[in-house]
Formats: structure tokens, C-alpha cells, sequence
């Protein structure tokens, strides 16, 4: 199965729909918060797709979850903004609170930076944000025989 990840979006709607048009393959699209009001205005463009979301730190007003957990294709998936996790200051904290919950995969955002990491039985990644200077996302291949993660830089010709 084919995951796209995406984190702070901040009002480039342009940039998040030509993501999802290009990730046609991805069954399932995580968003980590900051841009709620984006995924929601695309979501049902895309309904061969499920869309699961926290609310971030600007999300204001959002009934949604602060955090979430699934698991798809027999591998368990915490995910969050960040923000509630202090993600600024280090990953210790959302290291701990994905371990206590039994995770194979931990995905954040809130930082703006890219983070794709292998930490001793868990797959820690944040995306980045579409209002980067290198615009990013992340994408999860969940498979038999293991996980495979990426992040994808936007080129210059499709950022704007």
C-alpha cells in the first residue's frame, strides 16, 4: 500500500492538489495539521483516497483529533501535528509516546523541516511543509516484507 504524508500546508491549496493528482497510486493520505480547511476543500476530489488528519497549532476552531492511530496493511501508525509533543525542542517526547503505543511508524510535522529516520524498530518521519523554499512531502510504501519511506522534494518548475 502506497501512504502520502503531508504537513502544513498553509493555504497552498495549489501545490497540495498537484500532489495529489501526481501521487494517483497512494490509497491513503495522512495530513498532520496546519491547513486543515486545504485537505478538506480537496478531499472529495479524491474519493478513491482516505484521508485521515489531525488538527494543528493553526487549525483554529477544529473539532478534529490532536492525535491518531491506525493500522493499515498490519503495521500501526501514530500520528500528530507535533506541537503537543514539543517536536521544536527534539523527538524524545513523540519517540516515547509512539513506543507506548505500540507503533511501527510515528509521522509529524509543526517544524517545517524534513525528519525521515530508522530509530531502533520505529519509522519516525515529518514531511516538511508545502510553504518551504523546497517544498515537500512524504510518501510510506507499506509492504510484506517491510516499510519503505521517502521524501520528495517538489522541483522548482512545479513549486509555484
Amino acid at each position: 500500500m502506497r501512504v502520502l504524508v503531508i504537513s502544513d500546508v498553509h493555504g497552498r491549496i495549489d501545490i497540495l492538489r498537484r500532489i495529489l493528482m501526481k501521487e494517483q497510486k497512494a490509497e491513503a493520505v495522512f495530513f498532520l495539521g496546519d491547513g486543515e480547511n486545504d485537505i478538506d476543500r480537496l478531499r472529495f476530489d479524491f474519493p478513491e483516497k482516505c484521508f485521515y488528519k489531525v488538527r494543528g497549532n493553526c487549525d483554529f476552531g477544529s473539532p478534529s483529533e490532536l492525535t491518531g492511530a491506525i493500522t493499515l496493511e498490519g503495521y500501526k501508525i501514530f500520528y500528530t501535528h507535533g506541537h503537543m509533543h514539543y517536536v521544536k525542542f527534539g523527538d524524545k517526547d513523540i519517540k516515547e509516546t509512539a513506543r507506548n503505543c505500540f507503533a511501527d511508524i510515528v509521522l509529524y510535522g509543526h517544524t517545517h523541516k524534513v525528519h525521515n529516520e530508522y530509530d531502533n524498530g520505529l519509522y519516525i518521519m515529518n514531511p516538511g511543509s508545502l510553504t518551504n523554499y523546497e517544498p515537500s512531502y512524504g510518501v510510506i510504501e507499506l509492504l510484506d516484507k517491510g516499510i519503505l519511506t521517502n521524501i520528495v522534494y517538489l522541483s522548482p518548475e512545479k513549486r509555484w
